[in-house]
């Protein structure tokens, strides 16, 4: 096994804290996870803003907030990770939702602005998955194969890949153009992707920069010869989530087991990212939605939307931020 702090980012330092459920790696929710328990008096405006990725999970959870609580209104806008610090510093959301940590000139920014650094939750587990159309026989490739398909610099050390023939395709694929679909660069899994399969090179002008996370899914679905990158849990029947791998021998499937092992190479975490002055209490309004979500139900709510839920150990961690 290959471990690599810049590809796990963060995941890889938490496997020790991992090792009493990675034997029951399937998706379901780890049983130790407790019961949300409602409380009284929570109404008010609740704000979102940031991830695409994290839209349909945001509105899920809001849902399940809501139907507890039905003098709450909530508001989701997900249009990029990149759209969650200026909101959180401007004071126009709450919730911070990003599918990337923040960068050190965010938390910068945001420390200018209040004295201290915003507080990130983890939220949830997500393989960032690399999908080919439903008919494309290709089980997996190598991040340097990867890299040659989606990047102008090659910064894994391989050259340009055109064509499918060029990854071991044969008959009628031999000669058929890769078609790439990718994010706008307002995006975290974006900046994400170019981190750990580009090496932080430059992305291909061929890509076909797409402005959500289902488009990146619908573009692939609809091309035989597409190839894009997205979250777990925007996969279709339309599309295959190939294995990935440094070598053509040990390429892994983005599953939840192989996340957990640190094997995939793209698992990472999804956050929640809040403003919580130290030493002080949440505002009671935020403080419930998030439990909600570090809860059994919440959790629940996360397999539902195709990701990978939280192990207690980690849930627990995360719950602990918040006091």
């Amino acid at each position: 096994m290959k471990l690599s702090i810049t590809q796990f980012t963060g995941i890889a330092s938490l496997l020790l804290a991992w090792s009493a459920v990675e034997a029951k790696a399937q998706t379901q929710v780890d049983k130790d996870l407790p019961d949300y328990e409602k409380v009284s008096g929570i109404t008010g405006n609740l704000n979102s803003i940031g991830s695409d990725t994290l839209n349909n999970l945001m509105t899920y959870w809001a849902e399940a907030f809501k139907a507890k609580y039905p003098n709450v209104n909530i508001q989701i806008e997900g249009k990029g990770s990149s759209t969650a610090p200026p909101a959180l510093i401007e004071g126009t959301s709450q919730l911070g939702p990003m599918s990337r940590a923040m960068k050190a000139e965010e938390l910068d920014a945001f420390e200018k602005k209040f004295g201290y650094k915003p507080t990130q939750i983890k939220v949830a587990i997500d393989a960032l998955a690399v999908y080919t159309h439903k008919d494309n026989p290709i089980k997996g490739l190598t991040l340097k194969q990867v890299d040659s398909i989606f990047s102008s610099t090659y910064k894994q050390g391989g050259e340009a890949i055109k064509k499918w023939g060029q990854v071991g395709m044969e008959s009628e694929w031999r000669n058929m153009a890769i078609s790439s679909y990718g994010r706008n660069s307002a995006s975290g899994t974006y900046g994400y992707f170019k981190k750990v399969a580009l090496k932080k090179g430059d992305y291909a002008p061929t890509v076909k920069e797409q402005p959500g996370s289902s488009a990146v899914v619908q573009g692939v679905a609809s091309d035989l010869a597409g190839i894009g990158y997205s979250g777990i849990g925007y996969k279709t029947s339309g599309v295959n989530a190939i294995a990935l791998g440094e070598s053509k021998d040990e390429l892994f499937e983005p599953s939840f087991e192989n996340c957990l092992s640190g094997d995939y190479p793209m698992a990472r975490f999804l956050y929640i990212y809040v403003n919580k002055k130290p030493g002080k209490p949440l505002d009671k309004l935020t403080l419930e939605f998030l439990k909600l979500v570090l809860a059994k139900e919440g959790q629940e709510i996360v397999v539902k939307d195709g990701y990978y839920p939280m192990p207690h150990e980690i849930a627990e961690e995360a719950n602990a931020e918040l006091k």
